[in-house]
């Protein structure tokens, strides 16, 4: 029998003592990633942070803001050498159950036009676009626009 690497995954809330490891891997991942303090910042805030790890090696990450019957995924990141895989879907899926669970009926989020494949995954989840933010993240050579994208939620049965 043959296990799929997301198999042998699980998913937890982000502790204080992942985010040294968390921050690591943002700096892998990103050419301008997050500070260890921002990611302190999300877990004091009350955000919604958790990690995929396999074993006790953390793979990746998502941090969801909800209020308001809205969402913003913030941040999801798999570790590069892990990407691929379909640990970023699971991570996605369950960043929009939190958001459920929160009784959120939209979330948002931005990603880089430079990011492809988070582009197709998105969209491969539900995800549109509906708009930019001219000049949101930094670059090589100035500023990034952003492509801002959402999903409607079904409303919770009753």
């Amino acid at each position: 029998m043959n296990a799929r690497p997301s198999d042998a995954t699980q998913l937890r809330p982000m502790r204080q003592a992942d985010i040294e490891l968390v921050s690591e891997i943002e700096k892998r991942a990103y050419p301008f990633p997050w500070t260890p303090g921002i990611f302190r910042d999300c877990l004091r805030a009350g955000h919604q942070c958790w990690v995929l790890e396999a074993g006790s090696k953390v793979l990746g990450y998502g941090v969801l803001s909800a209020a308001a019957g809205e969402a913003h995924i913030l941040n999801i990141c798999i570790a590069p050498e892990y990407q691929g895989r379909g640990h970023g879907r699971r991570l996605l899926r369950r960043m929009l159950d939190l958001a459920r669970w929160h009784q959120a009926l939209q979330v948002f989020l931005e990603v880089r036009p430079s990011n492809p494949k988070a582009i197709q995954l998105y969209r491969d989840e539900g995800f549109n676009e509906i708009g930019h933010r001219p000049n949101y993240y930094p670059a090589e050579k100035g500023r990034e626009d952003a492509i801002v994208m959402a999903i409607e939620l079904l409303p919770p049965e009753r």
